[in-house]
């Protein structure tokens, strides 16, 4: 599964897209990670609590490095526009 997460930069908007894992656990929640961003991880009671929250995690996760001038690897692609994702089961 891959979740695009857009952003601005000097020479325009820039959308990265990440592969994330979701699973279920034996205790019934589900856990997400964007193996691409170490320690980028969350889960949710729900699959679609924990890709929410992977989103929001990704996101924060690139707006650091952004904050920190960090050059933003691990994007399976990167593609020079805004794009808007939908995800269907």
């Amino acid at each position: 599964m891959a979740h695009e997460i857009f952003t601005k930069d000097q020479s325009g908007f820039k959308t990265y897209v990440f592969e994330v894992k979701v699973e279920q656990d034996e205790d019934g929640r589900w856990a997400a990670s964007c193996p691409a961003l170490p320690g980028c991880a969350t889960w949710g009671y729900t699959q679609a609590e924990a890709l929410k929250n992977i989103r929001e995690a990704v996101e924060a996760y690139v707006e650091d490095m952004q904050a920190h001038n960090e050059s933003i690897s691990g994007a399976k692609e990167v593609i020079a526009a805004p794009l808007v994702s939908v995800v269907a089961a």
